[in-house]
Parts: structure tokens; sequence; C-alpha cells
């Protein structure tokens, strides 16, 4: 079993504005879901969950984009700026856009875009909210998705995220034979849908692994 310290968490991620106060959460949550038993999955694991939180600082999806923003984040949504300009800067508006009617949601107006946005590492969607609260015993997640903006129930929804992808877990595991960074990238389209970030993805997976040694 592996462990991160606070220490090792603000070696990795210096950005951090608390790491003594996320290292239990952490750790409860990679050990809970067999994700601590490889320190080369926990490096991936943590890697991924450090970019998706802006280095365990923003717990919900930003969503104040600019119209450029906007078309290089959903350019199947937004063909052009001009198609993007009447969402940019108007975080509701854009997560209905953009979510109502998809992942379980009903359609757009209807607030669930809104309501089931992006938290935690990355959990988005009526349906994935619904399978979190079963999975770990707590309808609260879906009365109350903001639960998922605490420390506790944001790593446990993460780790519960990779856990029920077991690919991610065979993509982080080391061996002689494997392509590390093709891997790396696999794990990140999947965690993402895309690529997005991958270079500062990259780095906090060198900056954890050099920190879990």
């Amino acid at each position: 079993m592996h462990i991160i310290t606070a220490e090792q968490l603000r070696q990795a991620a210096p950005q951090c504005r608390d790491p003594a106060g996320w290292v239990e959460a952490i750790n409860t949550a990679t050990l809970l879901y067999g994700i601590a038993d490889d320190v080369n999955v926990l490096g991936e694991f943590l890697a991924q969950f450090a970019h998706e939180t802006q280095s365990f600082n923003r717990l919900e999806e930003c969503l104040a984009y600019s119209p450029e923003r906007l078309v290089a984040v959903w350019p199947t949504r937004f063909r052009s700026v001009g198609e993007a300009t009447p969402y940019a800067g108007k975080p509701h508006a854009l997560a209905e856009h953009v979510y109502g009617g998809r992942m379980g949601n009903r359609p757009e107006g209807s607030g669930d875009g809104w309501n089931f946005r992006g938290r935690a590492g990355g959990i988005t969607g009526h349906d994935n909210y619904a399978r979190l609260a079963k999975a770990i015993n707590d309808p609260d997640v879906l009365r109350c998705p903001d639960k998922l903006c605490t420390k506790a129930t944001a790593a446990i929804a993460t780790a519960y995220f990779w856990a029920s992808h077991p690919q991610l877990t065979a993509w982080a595991i080391d061996t002689p034979m494997d392509d590390d960074y093709a891997d790396f990238v696999s794990i990140t389209r999947l965690v993402n849908g895309g690529e997005i970030g991958l270079a500062q993805r990259a780095k906090f997976r060198e900056a954890f692994k050099a920190a879990l040694k």
C-alpha cells in the first residue's frame, strides 16, 4: 500500500492551497478503491486529479469561458466564435446548452445541465451522479450535488470513477513491454473525453512520480 504525505503533495502540486487538508481524503479514497496498491497507478491517478481540480483548488467545473476557448473545448458544439459568443461568460446558460439532454439530464432549460455540471475530478451528468450515489450509498449526492465540492466526497467520487473503469489501472501499471506515454494519453482521453491539458497533465505526472519515489 502507498500513501501520499502533505509534503509529497506540496512537492508535486506546489499551488495546492491546503495539502495537509487533502491527504486524509486522498489516502482514504485511494486505499478504499485499490488505487494505492501500486505506486504507478497512484501517481497516474493523482496527476489526473490534480489537473482536473487545478491543483486541488477547484472542485467544480469552470464554465466562464471566452468564445475562443468555447470553440477549442467544444468544437462540435461551437463551430465558430460567432456561435460561441452568446454563451461566453455565462456559466449557467453554457452548462444547460452543452449538457442538457445528455448523460441522463433532462433537456436544455430544465436545470439539469447546470445542477449536474462537472464536479470533483470530472463527475458530470445525472446518470453519473446517480451511479456514484448508489455506489457510495449516499443519496445526498443527487439531492445536493454540491456535496462533491467537499474534499472527502470529491476524493471518493474521483477514486470511484477511476475504479469503475478498470482499463485506467491496466494502463497505469508499468510493465516492461508497454508504452508508458501512450498509456498516459489513453488515460487522459478516458478521463477527459479528449486531450485537453495534455501537457499540464504530463507535468503533474512527472512531478507525482518524483514525489512518490
